[in-house]
């Protein structure tokens, strides 16, 4: 049986801490669940430890290091949020690569809470509206984006949305620019 994302290849950028449980796993099973392959890529091998706000939730295994992914093998990049998960990834240069490749590219990423945090140090934000953790307001103002308050946001191939409860709509939002867009 054919499912709607089949061909579909999605990496999850996380850092090996610090990661939002519901905002990886969540759309992790969506995806699958409609014939996506999905890709877990951090900084080191080993697993990303997933938390429910501050509380130890799950470990994930590893699937590539960010160092050796190539960006041109995904048809999306989801970062997930978490406070220290994106705080991690914004001082790794392999991550920045992948993201500026892949926004060149036209591959969409989506972000949610304090994702957007990794695409202000990989130089994505300057002239486009973002939806994120509203305590990132000033720190996308600062790079040159524009904060919104809507819960989620699209501004071309990138997709952003504010928190937690907002990780259905985001999903849904993503399955629906997967499924428009040809492979």
């Amino acid at each position: 049986m054919t499912t709607i994302l089949d061909g579909r290849t999605i990496a999850f950028l996380a850092a090996n801490e610090g990661v939002e449980h519901t905002e990886l796993v969540h759309p992790w099973n969506a995806l699958r669940a409609l014939g996506a392959r999905v890709v877990l890529i951090a900084p080191e091998e080993g697993f990303v430890h997933t938390f429910r706000h501050l509380d130890r939730a799950d470990r994930l295994p590893v699937d590539l290091r960010t160092a050796d992914a190539d960006s041109s093998e995904y048809d999306a990049f989801l970062l997930p949020g978490g406070v220290a998960n994106p705080d991690i990834l914004r001082r790794d240069p392999a991550t920045h690569r992948l993201l500026r490749a892949a926004d060149r590219a036209g591959i969409l990423i989506a972000a949610i809470c304090h994702g957007p945090w990794t695409l202000i140090d990989a130089g994505l934000v300057a002239d486009r509206t973002l939806a994120a953790w509203p305590s990132l307001a000033t720190d996308l103002t600062n790079a040159g984006a524009v904060w919104t308050s809507e819960r989620v946001h699209v501004d071309g191939r990138l997709l952003t949305a504010q928190g937690l409860e907002d990780v259905e709509e985001f999903t849904d939002r993503v399955i629906r620019m997967l499924a428009r867009s040809t492979p």
